[in-house]
């Protein structure tokens, strides 16, 4: 089983929206079984606050449901037990090695570093563009999926890769 963590500031916004894409991609093409899929926060600014209305309002029209999501705090637990943490950007980064400085870093990435433009995911908290952010977060997901699959973590037959291409796109 593959164990991913997403990560963003308040676990809210970016990290859940990417915990319930990736979700929903593993799901669509057969592989939910084969991960276990999470999100957290470095901050305790938003700790038992649900998903926020802007976002949720996005995933439910892409019938994706977050609605029993409340955000918590990345634990050491947390960094033990999963195979990767997934930051949205450099901030997040920051923020989880001020907490936890002798983490093991070999398993921590920025999710657009999976694609062909790594960089950083803004927080649509403050810029306002949470569909700019869902269609990074999905490009994000897309090619982490690939990304296993290269590696042989995961098989990915060109059926389900065609059908990872298209899912939740143009809607």
């Amino acid at each position: 089983m593959i164990k991913i963590e997403f990560i963003c500031h308040g676990n809210i916004c970016r990290s859940p929206m990417a915990e319930f894409v990736m979700k929903k991609l593993v799901d669509d093409i057969g592989l939910s079984d084969e991960f276990r899929i999470c999100s957290a926060a470095t901050s305790q600014e938003e700790i038992g606050n649900g998903v926020y209305p802007p976002v949720k309002k996005l995933l439910n029209s892409y019938h994706i449901d977050c609605s029993e999501k409340t955000a918590h705090q990345i634990t050491q637990d947390d960094l033990e037990t999963n195979d990767y943490i997934i930051a949205m950007e450099d901030f997040n980064l920051r923020n989880l090695y001020y907490l936890f400085p002798d983490m093991d870093k070999s398993k921590v990435y920025k999710l657009l570093d999976f694609t062909d433009t790594p960089g950083n995911i803004d927080d649509p908290w403050y810029t306002g563009e949470f569909k700019e952010s869902f269609n990074q977060i999905l490009k994000g997901c897309k090619a982490l999926i690939l990304s296993l699959a290269e590696d042989k973590l995961i098989k990915l037959s060109k059926e389900k890769k065609a059908l990872l291409s298209n899912i939740l796109e143009n809607q």
